[in-house]
């Protein structure tokens, strides 16, 4: 694997100002998969620099339809390399390479090329008739220049999420990933520099904790995008609120599935995998918390217990492993940590529990289920980012929408039902951004986000290009 050892600013390569770099390490391995270079302070006032450029110049003089030729150009880039960055991100962070060719390899892609769709078929302005008489021409402009800060369970498509609206606003992006994934992301910046976009419109910056926040304040951002934990997205919409500056927050999540007592567990089982422990567990939005009708909760119990026990888990790059190993050493710790809190406050584990003893090497934990969880206990409360599954009792459908509602996040949820519009009148008294009926996917043409701790704003749809767009009111005369 070669080393990343230069940032990528302004079109061009250059090693970091002050030359640091750090190690990424692979999480099936534990051992250094490459270097990445990490931008200081002086390389992220270099990057606003050039994106500021970047977007009162070239970028700026493109009509709509330009910019949506080039995104394509960009999406065909990053398709061509799909496969290949499908298997360094599973190398990376130990997502399933089935999964990670899908998310990673070309979801990428796929939104660029919807947001690209949208500005060739949506005109800019809007001319309105006044309520005085005249005319008042509605202007979106681009909101400026957008740091996107994105973490490492699903690097490229979150990456994707903020680039491809930005872009197709006419925004120019300071994309800085994190460290433990720094070495996809610059597959972003090849592309780029293969599909021929100006100089500047995207930068790729990874950068430790202390330049990170130094991006969300730095004067010369317009609008910052960021996915990855509450206690972080709380700090920097702190920081964006004293600075009056836009900010999107796609922050985490402790969804529960709702199984109806008319559920089909068969779809369920054939399910969980994709709906609650995708991606090992390190997913915001999968459903954890499984809720389970007192008539039929043994049922469910020996269900999800069989189901998870006979999970494969192993390489992730074997396309028959189901869960691959944590991202790295401190989140397997974090994550065993839970669970044996779920034990000392005395509930049973029914499969998993640990780390397989037949896999020494590589940070993995065995998918485990907590039976009996009463909802105020730690691990239905907290986000524990692995693959942990708790299952908890209820009395009747009013009692499982209380304890669904029983949380401060509100990103995802499922409701499982052989009664689709049972299910929707459900999911309409679950508060939360996103429930699914007998499935789980995000839809590139609907938005995604939540509510409460989970999060502000949205991504994904039309209503994902919104944030990064500024409305201006031009009154004309009525002579």
């Amino acid at each position: 694997m070669t080393d990343r050892t230069e940032l990528f600013i302004d079109g061009q390569w250059s090693p970091p100002s002050d030359g640091t770099a750090a190690d990424v390490i692979e999480a099936a391995t534990e051992k250094v998969l490459a270097r990445t270079a990490l931008a200081g302070r002086a390389d992220i006032d270099h990057a606003v620099s050039a994106a500021r450029t970047a977007l009162r110049g070239p970028w700026s003089l493109l009509s709509a339809l330009e910019r949506a030729d080039l995104m394509s150009g960009f999406a065909d880039a990053l398709r061509a390399r799909g496969r290949d960055t499908a298997q360094l991100v599973s190398r990376e962070n130990g997502m399933p390479i089935s999964l990670s060719k899908a998310v990673n390899g070309y979801g990428p892609a796929a939104m660029l090329d919807y947001y690209a769709s949208l500005i060739r078929a949506d005109a800019v302005d809007d001319v309105r008739p006044s309520a005085y008489g005249g005319r008042t021409v509605v202007r979106r402009e681009p909101v400026g220049v957008v740091a996107a800060v994105t973490p490492w369970n699903y690097p490229q498509p979150l990456a994707a999420m903020k680039i491809a609206p930005a872009l197709a606003a006419g925004c120019t992006v300071i994309l800085k990933p994190a460290p433990e994934t720094a070495l996809d992301a610059f597959v972003f910046a090849d592309a780029a520099a293969e599909a021929g976009l100006p100089s500047g419109v995207v930068n790729v910056v990874p950068a430790d904790r202390a330049a990170s926040a130094y991006l969300v304040a730095h004067p010369g951002v317009d609008k910052v995008a960021f996915t990855g934990s509450t206690a972080a997205g709380r700090a920097i919409g702190e920081v964006c609120g004293r600075l009056l500056r836009p900010v999107t927050l796609e922050l985490g999540g402790k969804s529960a599935a709702v199984v109806m007592d008319d559920a089909d567990l068969d779809d369920l089982s054939s399910h969980l995998l994709d709906v609650c422990l995708v991606n090992n567990g390190q997913t915001c939005h999968a459903s954890t918390r499984i809720l389970a009708p007192a008539n039929r909760y043994d049922e469910v119990v020996e269900m999800v217990t069989a189901t998870a026990r006979g999970l494969r888990v192993g390489d992730p790059l074997d396309k028959g492993t189901d869960v691959g190993p944590l991202v790295s050493r401190s989140q397997r710790e974090r994550v065993l940590g839970y669970i044996e809190a779920g034990r000392a406050q005395g509930f049973r584990v029914t499969t998993g529990g640990g780390a397989p003893h037949d896999l020494p090497v590589g940070w993995f934990v065995e998918p485990t289920v907590f039976d009996r969880v009463d909802n105020s206990a730690t691990i239905a409360q907290e986000e524990i980012f692995g693959p942990v599954l708790t299952v908890t009792p209820y009395a009747d459908d009013d009692d499982a929408v209380r304890i669904a509602n029983d949380s401060p996040y509100g990103l995802g949820g499922t409701v499982w039902t052989s009664d689709e519009e049972r299910g929707l009148a459900i999911a309409a008294r679950v508060r939360s951004g996103t429930v699914g009926v007998n499935h789980y996917a995000l839809d590139l043409a609907a938005p995604f986000g939540g509510v409460k701790a989970s999060g502000l704003g949205r991504e994904l749809g039309p209503e994902g290009l919104t944030p990064y767009l500024s409305t201006k009111s031009v009154y004309l005369s009525t002579n």
